[in-house]
């Protein structure tokens, strides 16, 4: 395969995925890994992507945020998998928070108990699990129409006035440095007082929102135990699991 080919392959493949590790990228070029490292840094220089621990992530504007719609068909079977293990964590009579987004939205489907009480700032969520006769409080605010939640000062007051069990909150990006980042600040706002009222929080990621950075940041990573599909790198297991509790399922 030709260099400008390789190129457009690892460019494709990014944006498909927006992350890829060395050894997908090799798999998929059929070249050597030192060879993918050296296509890498000459799209890095060309500034059409950026080089993370054990790949390359799409770059990205840090204020962009895909809709519902589009998050959706992404990496489902993961989401299901990081779903399905955090609602077994969920214990009858808990208090829990559930946040909007596309994971959080998989784990309705397995929450093992209907004697709890869920808060939740996801429109799409709350009406999910009224059909199973869960209690359910909305928060108040302003929705956004691209992820469907509840964001603003009303969000904010709604949700002061409780305390969690737990917290289970979707996340856009996940560093070693920058911590846990999410694009818009309002919906940050929620995610920390979400942290800040639970007992015990969960972040539901799956593998390909490590070592990206958005705009807005939530917390610091060992805040939350963070819950993940197998697509993370042993190393980046180990460099993760050693600055916060990891718990990695497999999809």
């Amino acid at each position: 395969m030709l260099t400008p080919e390789r190129h457009q392959l690892i460019l494709s493949m990014l944006k498909e995925k927006g992350v890829a590790r060395i050894h997908e990228l090799v798999e998929r070029t059929g070249a050597s890994e030192s060879t993918v490292r050296r296509d890498l840094s000459d799209l890095e220089e060309q500034r059409l992507l950026k080089r993370v621990h054990g790949g390359a992530a799409l770059l990205q504007n840090k204020l962009e945020e895909p809709s519902v719609q589009e998050k959706s068909v992404k990496y489902e079977r993961e989401k299901i998998a990081i779903a399905k293990y955090a609602a077994s964590l969920i214990e009858e009579s808990d208090s829990i928070f559930i946040d909007a987004g596309t994971t959080t939205h998989h784990l309705l489907s397995f929450i093992p108990h209907e004697n709890i009480v869920v808060v939740t700032n996801g429109v799409d969520i709350a009406l999910q699990l009224s059909n199973r006769q869960i209690k359910t409080i909305l928060l108040g605010g302003e929705m956004k129409a691209a992820t469907l939640s509840l964001v603003g000062r009303d969000a904010l007051k709604t949700i002061s006035q409780y305390r969690f069990d737990k917290c289970f909150l979707g996340m856009n990006g996940i560093d070693k440095r920058h911590g846990l980042t999410t694009p818009d600040p309002d919906e940050a706002h929620v995610k920390q007082m979400a942290l800040q009222y639970s007992d015990q929080s969960f972040v539901l990621c799956d593998s390909n929102k490590f070592s990206r950075v958005t705009f807005a940041k939530v917390g610091e990573l060992d805040e939350a135990t963070l819950i993940t599909d197998d697509g993370l790198h042993e190393e980046e297991i180990r460099e993760y699991g050693a600055l916060t509790q990891l718990k990695v399922v497999k999809a």
